[in-house]
């Protein structure tokens, strides 16, 4: 390779880093804040169930919506999740059956399994929403997850706030966290592109 060629080569790599550490930025900072609001549901992102109870992960979720919910912040909650590789029953489902044994009155609790990525959770979101004019919602789920969150909402045409958990086991520490946050300094960018669905 011509020393152009090594000099153009290293300028590719240095665009791709400095991109790179400005999405983790982003996602970092993103993933400390806490938009709660008034909106038309409290949507909750599924995570691992474990013979119907639900994973640390999803409770930490669960848990999350319901004191959104018992603020006052919107009417109805929206599980989601799909049922996983060697499941009979679906993350939704599942999250459904929590809420309703803390409380929650069933009429408050629609489910929409049919998503098995973010994307197609989302996707699925937005189909219910249109159809009760619904045109806000709260988005839970880990701190990690929140920058992808709103572009995905973002894609679907809702206008998706996000308000994470902070008891996760995945929030613990930094040790833990840090893997996730990296992850998504690739995935974030690539849902607003659009790759990836």
């Amino acid at each position: 390779m011509t020393s152009r060629g090594w000099r153009w080569a290293a300028r590719s790599l240095l665009v791709v880093v400095l991109g790179w550490v400005t999405c983790f930025i982003w996602v970092v900072a993103v993933s400390r804040q806490d938009q709660r609001r008034p909106v038309g549901a409290i949507v909750v992102l599924g995570a691992a169930q474990y013979n119907g109870r639900p994973s640390p992960v999803l409770e930490a979720r669960l848990r999350h919506a319901l004191e959104l919910y018992q603020a006052g912040l919107a009417p109805v909650m929206v599980v989601t999740g799909g049922i996983g590789r060697g499941d009979r029953e679906s993350e939704a489902t599942v999250g459904r059956r929590w809420l309703l044994e803390h409380g929650v009155g069933p009429e408050a609790v629609v489910v929409r399994p049919e998503g098995s990525t973010t994307a197609a959770s989302i996707a699925a979101v937005a189909d219910w929403a249109e159809g009760f004019q619904i045109t806000s919602v709260l988005l839970v789920s880990d701190p990690f997850h929140t920058a992808r969150l709103r572009q995905e909402s973002r894609r679907a045409g809702l206008r998706g706030w996000t308000s994470p958990t902070r008891v996760s086991p995945i929030s613990a520490g930094l040790r833990v966290e840090l893997p996730y946050l990296l992850a998504e300094s690739w995935k974030a960018p690539a849902a607003w592109l659009g790759w990836g669905r």
